[in-house]
């Protein structure tokens, strides 16, 4: 896939530091021939992102906390004022407050479940919102979801029901953004251990329920999520839109 994304330019949203799933993308975009635009949380996350961006050469590294709607509009007046049109865009953030999300979902706050889903969903929204005037000759809107939203995964409380919307989202948006040649896609991988999933109660142990029960008894590496994203991106996926892409070596086909 070297030179499949020459010429293109994407948003990359979700880096934390080098374990990050959107990191994994970031660099296949890179090595695919794509310029990138790479956002941070904070002050305090951005020295960990500023360093590889710098790896990939992006030209526009900008802080976005996706509950300010202030700078997540700057973000694209960045891309607007830089590039003046935007190719594909990955939105790779979840979150839940931890008391919600060790919790059971029953338990879960009305506080607690309105901010999972403003930065885990709605966030998603906001963003196609902003990134379709600019993707005047088509393009990709992608995100990341778990299998948890379809069956009960031990442990993955609230974050079950907010990736169900999530996915429902994807396919709505697909729908409504097929007339101008944007396709909306979402992947799914299995679990990898990142910063956000170190939230999760008992982590280790639905990695090894992953690992054992999937066709090939492997976990999933952030490289192999990368590469399953640059070719969505890319024009050899230009009829695929609405789906949920599994990168879980096998894992979802495994009933019990």
């Amino acid at each position: 896939m070297s030179g499949a994304l020459t010429g293109k330019r994407g948003l990359v949203v979700g880096i934390a530091n080098a374990q990050s799933i959107a990191w994994g993308c970031a660099r296949a975009f890179h090595e695919a021939g794509a310029e990138l635009a790479i956002t941070y949380l904070n002050d305090k996350s951005e020295p960990y992102v500023r360093p590889l961006a710098e790896q990939v050469k992006a030209p526009i590294v900008v802080p976005l906390d996706a509950k300010d709607d202030v700078q997540t509009e700057a973000v694209f007046d960045a891309i607007r004022e830089r590039w003046g049109k935007l190719d594909f865009l990955l939105h790779a953030i979840a979150f839940a407050p931890k008391q919600d999300l060790q919790g059971r979902v029953a338990d879960v706050s009305r506080q607690g479940f309105l901010e999972a889903m403003d930065v885990s969903c709605y966030s998603f929204i906001r963003l196609c919102h902003l990134a379709e005037p600019l993707m005047t000759d088509g393009g990709c809107l992608l995100t990341t979801t778990y299998y948890g939203s379809e069956k009960v995964i031990p442990h993955y409380g609230v974050m079950g029901p907010v990736k169900s919307a999530l996915e429902g989202t994807v396919r709505y948006l697909a729908a409504e953004f097929g007339p101008g040649r944007i396709r909306v896609n979402a992947l799914s991988p299995g679990p990898i251990r990142t910063r956000a999933a170190g939230g999760i109660a008992h982590f280790d142990e639905l990695l090894e329920m992953a690992r054992s029960k999937s066709p090939e008894h492997e976990t999933v590496c952030i490289d192999c999520v990368g590469a399953y994203a640059r070719f969505l991106v890319s024009d050899e996926a230009r009829l695929v839109t609405g789906s949920i892409a599994y990168v879980d070596a096998g894992f979802n086909i495994i009933g019990g």
